[in-house]
């Protein structure tokens, strides 16, 4: 069972452990590779495996405006890391207190004396400590002096191209949706509850249900063909999807409404989880409601088209 920490108080049990540090947002293939290494070492030495990352992510706590930013909430994150076999995360407030810690107090105070692990892996990049001075050499040489090993396995590359979060979210931004899933290995997901809209929709002849996307990455407005899930449920339900800011009507704020096949029943307050496939068409002002709605027709089929072939989910 995964044990959930919001500080570094951890039980005795759950010390001399595997401790990966990271953001892991999107768990993505580079995230895994590090992760099944990380599982070789928990078989061979019967060790714990725990996970310390933050929340919010350091980058945007730094940056403000920086809001539609991340590949997964923390609910998926720990949804994958359980799967994976993670025993526990340490999900720490990242908040200016702990931002101004020396990169030598967090290895002497929190990593050595709190969490005194056994093992840690990190990337051959990771930085830390106030304004990022802290490096690997200097953990390894720190690591030596506390009593826990280093391990910096090797990136995973696709064509000689890092396999990153960074590069996934450009993916994203520019529509490339099937390369993100692969690099996911898995469809990018959305999940949020659904709220009230204008029923604008509706009026249209597609009735949609709104999801705030929160501080999710955004991808590029347009229109997608998707996959669904309601609350817990296993039923899988195919639909279209628009992301973008209703040009056409004067739209100024992002959203994303979701229109699926066949179904009739109210979604309101429910959560929702919306599985990108294809991208279809970008984001476009039309003429008049007419345009409009002959294009979404037109969207329609290609939706149904695309949906017919097998995806990753």
């Amino acid at each position: 069972m995964l044990k959930t920490y919001s500080n570094f108080t951890i039980p005795l049990k759950l010390k001399k452990s595997i401790l990966l540090i990271g953001n892991f947002d999107g768990l993505h293939l580079g995230h895994q590779k590090v992760l099944k290494e990380a599982i070789k070492f928990k078989k061979k030495y019967k060790l714990k495996l725990g996970i310390l990352t933050f929340n919010p992510l350091p980058v945007m706590f730094f940056n403000k405006k920086l809001k539609n930013y991340r590949l997964t909430n923390d609910f998926q994150k720990f949804f994958l890391l359980k799967k994976i076999g993670v025993d526990f995360i340490i999900n720490k407030s990242f908040d200016l207190k702990f931002s101004r810690i020396t990169s030598k107090q967090f290895i002497k105070k929190i990593v050595a004396k709190k969490i005194n692990p056994k093992f840690v892996f990190v990337s051959n990049n990771f930085k830390y400590g106030n304004k990022r001075k802290g490096d690997v050499k200097e953990l390894i040489s720190e690591g030596k002096k506390y009593g826990f090993k280093i391990i910096k396995p090797e990136p995973l590359r696709v064509k000689k191209k890092i396999i990153s979060s960074s590069l996934i979210r450009g993916l994203l931004e520019k529509g490339k949706i099937k390369h993100a899933n692969k690099l996911l290995s898995r469809n990018w997901v959305i999940n949020g509850a659904v709220q009230k809209g204008k029923q604008l929709g509706k009026r249209l002849g597609f009735p949609t249900c709104n999801i705030d996307i929160d501080n999710y990455i955004s991808p590029k407005p347009g229109v997608y063909s998707i996959k669904a899930t309601i609350d817990d449920s296993k039923k899988i339900l195919n639909g279209i999807a628009y992301l973008g800011y209703r040009p056409t009507f004067g739209g100024k704020k992002l959203l994303l409404e979701v229109n699926l096949f066949g179904f009739n029943g109210s979604l309101y307050r429910k959560i929702l989880n919306v599985y990108f496939c294809n991208f279809i068409r970008r984001d476009k002002k039309f003429k008049n409601k007419t345009s409009l709605i002959s294009q979404m027709k037109k969207d329609l089929i290609k939706a149904k088209f695309y949906l017919r072939k097998k995806i990753i989910l």
